[in-house]
């Protein structure tokens, strides 16, 4: 087909404005990775753009080299891993039934799911749920299981189920598949898309919760590298807690942040590539049919 000249200007317009979209979205995180690799001094007179300054890798060797460190790691790793598992698995079990309309009360349950997205108990008796009546206080449940289903993830994988065609369940029961066998051999081999998103959103939100482990976990070994990181943060201006020399707690002081967040994103950074062609589709599909 031929392009008209006033396509090809659009084509060009938009890639121009993609280009500046994903400048102004990269720049903050090049400019982080700059920052924790200058000079305290090169930080504070504002030399620092996108290159580091003085280079000094001394904030990741002094972090790296404190086996706490990779303690509150792995502590994360297991939170990540198990509240992904256990979230995306009741989001689907919930949302399964919902999708389907024929179902008895579908719709008598949709509006109490929906309810839970504009309103909350507030934090206070969520705390009192939680620690006292739950009695899951300094435990690994209480990071996992308060927030593994999300109201505005139930809804998109819903859609997404609803979206499937009605033939593959009605071939299945031909087959003598039941409705756990339809939901775990068919629907779910089927929803690799939707799954994938839910499982980066899921981890994404465990891995960089600090919060709930700051009210929930009172023992220091229970700690996920977030919150070990923020106190890091919180004690590093004007201490020598990571050393014997003023000069260097000047330097981690300075630097301290910019290492703690490269360092809390860059596993997220390098799982997202394997699962962005699954995210894309299945917002898509999940936001748009139903």
């Amino acid at each position: 087909m031929k392009v008209s000249a006033s396509y090809r200007t659009f084509q060009g317009f938009n890639a121009l404005v993609m280009l500046f979209v994903v400048i102004f979205t990269l720049y903050p995180f090049v400019y982080l990775v700059a920052q924790s690799f200058s000079s305290e001094a090169a930080i504070y007179a504002g030399k620092v753009t996108l290159f580091p300054v003085d280079f000094t890798a001394n904030t990741y060797k002094l972090l790296l080299q404190k086996p706490e460190f990779y303690k509150y790691y792995s502590n994360t790793i297991l939170y990540a891993v198990l509240g992904t598992v256990i979230s995306v698995s009741l989001t689907a079990i919930l949302a399964y039934p919902l999708s389907k309309e024929k179902l008895r009360l579908n719709k008598f349950f949709i509006p109490f799911v929906l309810f839970t997205m504009y309103f909350g108990g507030g934090l206070i008796p969520n705390y009192v749920l939680v620690a006292q009546m739950m009695h899951m206080r300094d435990t690994i449940w209480a990071i996992v299981i308060p927030g593994a289903i999300s109201a505005f993830n139930v809804i998109l994988v819903k859609t997404f189920f609803a979206g499937l065609p009605n033939e593959v369940d009605e071939a299945a029961r031909v087959d003598g598949l039941g409705t756990y066998g339809i939901f775990a051999r068919m629907t779910l081999p089927l929803s690799k898309p939707i799954l994938a998103t839910m499982i980066l959103f899921s981890m994404v939100a465990i891995w960089n919760d600090w919060f709930s482990a700051s009210l929930y976990l009172q023992s220091k070994e229970h700690w996920p590298v977030a919150l070990y990181l923020r106190q890091i943060i919180d004690s590093a201006i004007g201490t020598n807690e990571f050393s014997s020399s003023d000069a260097a707690a000047t330097q981690i002081a300075a630097t301290i942040k910019s290492t703690a967040m490269i360092l809390t994103s860059l596993p997220i950074i390098c799982i997202y590539p394997f699962v962005q062609k699954y995210f894309v589709q299945g917002m898509l599909i999940g936001s748009v049919k139903g």
